[in-house]
């Protein structure tokens, strides 16, 4: 079984030496996202987390569209934040994004995300 390198311009490039998602079988591994615009690379820095985990679900999403998957796909997210005292708000935005799909989850308080964003995600999805 071959791995599939998943690239769109829909959601920012890279950071480092990594892709944006591999596809291997039915599975859908998506790189930790961070609260970046797609089109410029710039990381949104307006201190609005519920903005900056939408706009970290959203790059999770375009991807997995590149993919042929949805949000609906997800079956693991795991969420990194420098705060956990945001998690009520970071929470009211996952469950606002995700709807009724309800994945597994695991939520950690980092110490320093890349960047130095708020939050980072990544994501199991299978098809």
């Amino acid at each position: 079984m071959a791995n599939t390198v998943i690239q769109t311009s829909n959601a920012p490039a890279a950071v480092g030496p990594y892709s944006q998602g591999i596809k291997a079988g039915n599975t859908i591994y998506v790189s930790g996202q961070l609260p970046m615009n797609p089109a410029t690379g710039e990381l949104y820095t307006g201190g609005d987390i519920k903005e900056e985990t939408r706009l970290s679900l959203m790059n999770v999403k375009a991807i997995l569209e590149e993919a042929g998957a949805s949000l609906k796909d997800v079956v693991k997210c795991t969420v990194f934040i420098k705060d956990m005292n945001q998690f009520g708000l970071i929470n009211e935005m996952y469950a606002e994004v995700f709807g009724d799909t309800k994945p597994a989850r695991v939520c950690v308080e980092v110490a320093r995300l890349p960047k130095d964003a708020n939050v980072e995600i990544d994501a199991i999805a299978v098809v």
